[in-house]
Order: C-alpha cells, then structure tokens, then sequence
C-alpha cells in the first residue's frame, strides 16, 4: 500500500533526485530537471516548484544553505538535501519500484465510455491514435539510438520502459482495429443499430440495468 508523503507532489521526487546530486537554487533545479528530461518522466508543473520546495524545507526535507544576490536580480537561496531528505528519496524510489500503484489513464476512461460512438467512428479514432503512437515508437527509438552509445543503460531505462508500453498499446491496438473492421468484434451488429437504429436491444438493456447497484 502506499505511504502517506509528507510532501507528495512527484516534483518533490524530482528535486530531491537533483539535490542529491548537488545544492541547487529553484533556477538551477529546474535547469537540471529539463535537461534530464524529468518533466516527461514525472508529468511536472512548473508553476509549483516554488511552493514545493518550500514545503519540502517546511518539512525538513531539505535545507536553506546559503542566499546570494547579483547586481539586480532576486535574492536566490541554495538548498542542500538533507538527511531526512534522503531517506526519503530512497523509500520513495523503492515504493515506486515495488508497489504496484492504481492509476486510470485518460485512454481506459475513453473506452470505458466509447459505446457512445459509433463503431465507425471509433475506428476512425483509433487509426488517428495508433498512427500517433507509432511516430512515438519511432521518435523514441531515434533518441534511444541517439544517446546510447553515450548514455549508460541505467539513466534510458525510462525510455526503455516507454517503448516497452507504447509496442504494447500498438498491438493492442491494432488487434482491437482488426475486429472492428472484419465484423467479428462481439456485439458489433447490437452497437451498430443502437447508433443507426436509436436504440439498446432489449437484452442489453437488461444487462445495463442489472450492473446498476444501490448505494
């Protein structure tokens, strides 16, 4: 199960993973983020570095080292993790490794409600999306191929995991594409003539109603 985080925001896993490396300022955290390509790893909203990072020093997490000013510019605080900081970086990391978390991707939501569709409309809609993930496959795969022979396996593994996902989805996809189109997708013909019909069968009503629970 997971853990309560005193501060749970991802980013506050993504500054930690910077701090540890160095003391930073927020400038320099986000410089590194970026250039780490954190952002895509963890979904971060910028807009909140500020806020997060002072809760994480609210929380003891990490710690004001030094403030400095140049010329006009606003006063910028270095922050070093700190010993609480770590352990929690680390008992993070492994959750995150080791315990499988809920999540409920916009895609999943999409075709739990795609009956609304047409069936023709949904394939339409599903070509649209296996085109875009395949120029992700092959985008991703340039940039694997791009950085390895520079990069250590350990810090593309992410990448690695992407493709992995993205070659699932495709196939998944596509098999799900071919019912569609061929007519052998289960309850095709009653999805059909709800839409061009106007209407549920009157066995799919009854299953519909049977799935209904009280509260």
């Amino acid at each position: 199960m997971a853990k309560r985080r005193k501060v749970s925001n991802l980013l506050a896993l993504a500054v930690l993973s910077a701090l540890a490396h160095r003391p930073m300022h927020p400038y320099e955290m986000a410089a590194a983020l970026r250039g780490w390509n954190k952002e895509h790893d963890m979904g971060i909203k910028w807009g909140s570095l500020y806020t997060v990072v002072g809760n994480m020093a609210k929380h003891g997490l990490i710690e004001e080292l030094e403030s400095s000013r140049q010329g006009r510019r606003p006063e910028r605080t270095v922050y070093r993790i700190t010993e609480a900081g770590r352990e929690e970086l680390v008992d993070w990391t492994r959750e995150l490794l080791g315990v499988p978390h809920t999540e409920f991707p916009w895609f999943r939501a999409g075709l739990s409600v795609m009956s609304v569709l047409h069936p023709d409309d949904v394939a339409g809609l599903l070509t649209d999306r296996l085109a875009a993930i395949r120029r992700g496959i092959a985008e991703l795969e340039e940039l694997r191929d791009r950085d390895s022979p520079q990069v250590p396996r350990l810090f593309l593994i992410e990448t690695e995991y992407d493709l992995a996902m993205l070659k699932a989805e495709e196939g998944w996809i596509a098999a799900l594409l071919g019912e569609l189109t061929s007519g052998t997708f289960p309850g095709l013909a009653e999805w059909r003539a709800f839409h061009d019909d106007g209407g549920l069968s009157a066995e799919m009503k009854e299953l519909a109603e049977d799935k209904i629970t009280d509260i």
